[in-house]
């Protein structure tokens, strides 16, 4: 009896491996054919899929700017204290030519600020030239134009390394020009430390300005390899810097709404003959025509795209490491450029 009940225990051992067994494979097997047999759920990768509201930042002054022919960008309900209007340039005898009309901006009740932007080293070095008629004239005709504004900003982004002197006077002479009560403000490049004879030095620059607003973007730039316009890590110590130079109370930490695109090939270029036979070789070009006498085909390829951009997420994380850093004022370039999500993140104290 105790034999047969050995046999009928290892006989029922084996059943039940054998049905363990093809459990298992059945599952494997399962595995294996699910891309075939059944649909395979992907979840969205979108970065501002975030599930849950944005914390909101309250700044006591916010700063936008705006572009003269685009002020319908600017409407009622954004919570700003101050609007960059850009913008005056500057001709090749100094003068000060397309100001803004301020009468565009009407609606706005907050201050509006007249910005001149000179891009030109060569235009840069005459008008401040000390004791050029260049200068006294755009000096005359700057402090004509503020008179319907708040204040005046200067964004000469081009100045020239031997006339960081002249810039300085420059910016003194306006400020003891400027009527009482109006404010002279500056948008300078970002810095993380104190560069040596730097032009923009914003220890030099402070005591002549009511504001220095601190272009916190272009890190990576349209001929820089593929990167954030501002990535987070860069912004903290711009600011870092800047809040040691310059203070929080005079500090505008600029944000950008706008993002870039990098592409691993440009086909936009000079050729010469040999390079235009390995294009028609390596692309294979079957079709060669002529117009007016000149050879021309086209050809495709295909073109990687990069792409870093800016929305409600990325622009309030970064908002709210300026607040924890004790940055009291923050401006936007530009209005229009925005997600419209961002203004629900934002508030004025």
């Amino acid at each position: 009896m105790k034999h047969l009940t050995k046999k009928a225990c290892f006989r029922a051992g084996v059943i039940l491996l054998f049905f363990f067994l093809f459990i298992q494979c059945t599952s494997i097997f399962a595995k294996f054919t699910q891309d075939e047999t059944s649909p395979v759920e992907v979840q969205p990768s979108f970065s501002n899929v975030t599930g849950s509201a944005l914390p909101v930042t309250q700044f006591p002054e916010i700063w936008a700017y705006v572009v003269a022919e685009r002020e319908s960008a600017l409407t009622s309900s954004l919570p700003l204290t101050d609007i960059g209007y850009f913008g005056a340039e500057i001709d090749s005898y100094g003068s000060l030519t397309d100001v803004p009309r301020r009468q565009r901006l009407s609606s706005f009740s907050g201050r509006v600020h007249l910005v001149v932007a000179c891009n030109s080293r060569s235009l840069t070095h005459f008008v401040l030239m000390s004791g050029s008629s260049e200068r006294r004239t755009l000096i005359a005709d700057l402090l004509a134009a503020t008179g319907n504004f708040n204040g005046l900003q200067i964004d000469f982004e081009n100045v020239p390394a031997r006339d960081g002197e002249a810039f300085l006077s420059f910016l003194r002479d306006l400020r003891s020009g400027l009527p009482q009560g109006k404010m002279l403000t500056i948008a300078l490049p970002a810095r993380t430390r104190k560069l040596e004879n730097d032009v923009y030095d914003y220890e030099k620059i402070k005591p002549y300005v009511d504001r220095i607003l601190v272009m916190a973007y272009d890190e990576h730039w349209s001929g820089s390899s593929p990167g954030s316009v501002a990535s987070l890590d860069w912004c903290r110590r711009v600011a870092d810097y800047s809040l040691r130079a310059v203070g929080p109370e005079k500090l505008i930490m600029g944000i950008p709404f706008y993002g870039r695109a990098w592409g691993d090939y440009s086909p936009s270029r000079a050729l010469i003959y040999t390079t235009t036979e390995g294009i028609i070789k390596d692309s294979n070009v079957e079709e060669i025509k002529y117009e007016n006498g000149i050879p021309t085909f086209t050809y495709s390829k295909n073109v990687s795209i990069r792409v870093y951009y800016e929305d409600e997420r990325s622009l309030s994380t970064r908002m709210q490491m300026y607040k924890s850093m004790n940055v009291r004022s923050i401006g936007f370039w530009r209005l229009g450029q925005e997600t419209s999500n961002v203004w629900s993140t934002l508030k004025l104290e």
